[in-house]
C-alpha cells in the first residue's frame, strides 16, 4: 500500500466516530470484548480522574467497554488505592505470572495485560492525561470495531491538525522527530507515515499482541510498529486524531534514556530482520507531513549529507602551510 493511499483511508479523526450507540451496535454485531488497560508507576494526581471518566462514559452510559483495569508497577503513592475506590480492577504487575518474575518498566505492565485481561480488542491510554475524555478510547477503538483489516490503532495528537486554517507541520515530539522519523526514513520509509511513533494511546487486537515479544522498557512502541510492520504490512494500522493531549514533559536527561532505549530496541529489529552487515543504501528523502483541515499530505524533502575530505588533504591547504606534498 501507498503510503499516500494509506493517509488517505487509515487516518481518521474522532469525531468520525461521534455516535456511540451506532459503534457500540457495531461491538455487540461483531460479538467483540473491549479492555481498557491504565499502566501506572505514582500516578495518584490523575489517576482517578482517569478512572471516573471512563466508568461513567464508556462503561455506565455508553457501554463500549468490558473492562477497565489498572496494572501498577509498585507504586509507592496511592496510584492503586485511588484507582481501585474509583472502581477500576486494580492488579500489580508482579503478581500476574509471578512464575516469570518481575521485571521493571511499562512495557511489563502491557505484556502482562494481554494475559490478565480477557478482551478482543486491548486500548492501552497512559495515566498521566491532564486533558482525558472519552475520545482517547472510542476514536482509538472504532476503526478495529468498523475495519476488519485494520489490526493496530495509534494515536496522534497535540496540535488541532482537523481545524488549521493553514498548512502546519505534523509530527510527534522530540523523541520521535530527531530519532525515530530520521531510523524509519532509512530502514522503513512507510513507517514514517505514522505520524506520533511513540504515542502511548492504541488499540491492537489480541490475536496481533500475543505473537508479538515486548521490549520491558522505552522501546516498546518502536518495537510494536516494526513486528506488526514485518509481519501483516502497513495496511493493517490504522492512526486516529485525537487533537490535543496536556501531560507533563520529560526532561533532556530522561529523554536520552528513553533514546539509548529505543536505539537498542531498534538495532535488535534490524538483526532480526538480517539487516547486520548490511547497510541499506542510504536514501537521501526525509519524510514528514503536513495536515490542513482533515487532509494530511506526506512532504518528501531531499536532504544530502555530503561530506569534504580531510583538509590535510587538500593541496592548497598544504602549500599554505608549509606541508610536503603527499
Amino acid at each position: 500500500m501507498k503510503i499516500d493511499d494509506w493517509l488517505q483511508h487509515n487516518t481518521f479523526h474522532h469525531e468520525e466516530f461521534w455516535d456511540l450507540l451506532e459503534l457500540i451496535k457495531a461491538k455487540e454485531e461483531r460479538n467483540l470484548k473491549i479492555s481498557l488497560c491504565i499502566p501506572t508507576l505514582n500516578e495518584e494526581k490523575t489517576i482517578g480522574k482517569e478512572v471516573v471518566l471512563f466508568i461513567s462514559e464508556l462503561k455506565k452510559r455508553y457501554p463500549l467497554l468490558d473492562e477497565i483495569a489498572v496494572i501498577d508497577s509498585g507504586s509507592t503513592d496511592k496510584t492503586r488505592e485511588v484507582a481501585a475506590a474509583f472502581g477500576a480492577d486494580v492488579y500489580l504487575a508482579s503478581e500476574i505470572l509471578p512464575e516469570v518474575g518481575d521485571k521493571p518498566g511499562k512495557g511489563e505492565n502491557l505484556w502482562k495485560a494481554i494475559y490478565q485481561l480477557k478482551g478482543d480488542i486491548i486500548c492501552y491510554v497512559d495515566a498521566d492525561i491532564k486533558n482525558i475524555h472519552p475520545r482517547f478510547v472510542y476514536g482509538l477503538v472504532a476503526p478495529l470495531i468498523y475495519r476488519q483489516e485494520i489490526k493496530y490503532v495509534k494515536a496522534f495528537y497535540d496540535r488541532p491538525l482537523a481545524y488549521s486554517k493553514k498548512f502546519r507541520p505534523s509530527g510527534g515530539g522530540r523523541v520521535t522527530e530527531i530519532l525515530v522519523r530520521p531510523l524509519f526514513s532509512l530502514y522503513f520509509p512507510e513507517l514514517t507515515a505514522i505520524l506520533q511513533p511513540l504515542s502511548g494511546e492504541y488499540a491492537v487486537r489480541r490475536e496481533v499482541l500475543e505473537r508479538i515479544p515486548f521490549p520491558i522498557g522505552y522501546g516498546v512502541e518502536t518495537s510494536h510498529l516494526i513486528d506488526v510492520y514485518r509481519q501483516w504490512g502497513l495496511e493493517a494500522f490504522g492512526q486516529t486524531d485525537l487533537d490535543q493531549r496536556i501531560h507533563r514533559n520529560q526532561p533532556v536527561e530522561a529523554l536520552g534514556k528513553m533514546s539509548f532505549g529505543i536505539l537498542q530496541t531498534f538495532f535488535k529489529r534490524l538483526e532480526n530482520n538480517d539487516f547486520t552487515g548490511k547497510v541499506p543504501k542510504i536514501s537521501p528523502l526525509y519524510r514528514h507531513f503536513q495536515a490542513h483541515h482533515r487532509h494530511y499530505k506526506q512532504v518528501v524533502q531531499e536532504i544530502v549529507e555530503e561530506e569534504r575530505p580531510p583538509m590535510i588533504t587538500n593541496p592548497d591547504y598544504r602549500r599554505k602551510f608549509g606541508l610536503p606534498d603527499s
